[in-house]
């Protein structure tokens, strides 16, 4: 391997399941760049050291999933405001004299998609119910309050969770408990789940919807299967609805831009192609 030619990589474990090659690999080819990103399965007992030897390697950045997100916030010699609020890193920049920067593009990946599938959606069009209090709601909530919501509704199974989230994050955020989420949705603008509920293996998220509004906005975090039972049902209501795939696609494009030197695009073409791989 040679530094002239650029390297990224996305390190999780397990990491067989990834789609970030694809979607790496079709800007890659799209643009003309002579550059390689590829799946590496590390441990977490192998992580510290093999991030050290990434830059002697020739890599100049990496995507990081589960379960690294949290350890490399650690392990980075700087860390942007958004990682740190979050707690939790997925881009990864190896600069010239081997120091790593950390951040954090879940939030902005989960904003555009809403922003290109919705381009009406405003954030402050009401209460925003979020399901979940794990590391993607973390990254939901803090952009959310960016974009302006002025009030969030998180419930989570473990109430403690979400308690925590709201002192973190502030009064915008109200508490309420999971057997009571159908009830939440009264009055709401926007649901979001970032729980892993109606994912392929999963259980199916039993949330009652009748209290939600027709004209509400539904996104689900989940993107396997594409249309989730919750988005079906939302969708059968009458609400828009915005499947997961998009913020997968979004949160990638700082990274490709810092490591290959290209803003890509995030279209139609893109969506098939990480589908079909």
């Amino acid at each position: 391997m040679t530094t002239s030619i650029p390297l990224a990589a996305v390190l999780g474990d397990p990491i067989a399941h990834s789609r970030s090659p694809a979607l790496h690999g079709h800007w890659l080819a799209k643009y003309g760049v002579k550059g390689h990103y590829v799946p590496i399965c590390v441990s977490q007992a192998d992580l510290a050291e093999f991030l050290e030897m990434m830059p002697r390697m020739g890599f100049v950045g990496c995507n990081v999933t589960v379960p690294h997100k949290e350890a490399v916030i650690d392990l980075s010699h700087s860390v942007s405001d958004r990682a740190a609020l979050i707690g939790a890193a997925n881009t990864l920049v190896f600069r010239e004299d081997g120091t790593i920067h950390a951040d954090n593009t879940d939030g902005y990946g989960f904003i555009e998609n809403l922003r290109q599938n919705a381009p009406d959606w405003v954030p402050t069009d009401g209460p925003v119910a979020v399901l979940g209090a794990g590391g993607a709601a973390r990254a939901v909530l803090v952009s959310l309050l960016d974009a302006g919501a002025t009030e969030i509704r998180l419930a989570n199974r473990t109430r403690s969770r979400a308690e925590a989230l709201r002192r973190e994050f502030g009064s915008r955020i109200i508490v309420h408990d999971w057997v009571q989420a159908g009830a939440m949705l009264s009055g709401a603008a926007t649901l979001v789940n970032t729980t892993t509920q109606g994912m392929v293996g999963k259980s199916v998220l039993n949330i009652p919807l009748d209290k939600l509004p027709s004209n509400a906005l539904v996104t689900d975090l989940v993107y396997n299967p594409l249309e989730t039972d919750l988005l079906y049902r939302a969708r059968q209501k009458g609400c828009r609805t915005v499947d997961g795939l998009g913020m997968l696609l979004h949160q990638a494009v700082p990274g490709f831009e810092r490591w290959f030197g290209v803003r890509p695009d995030v279209d139609d073409a893109l969506r098939d192609a990480v589908l079909a791989g």
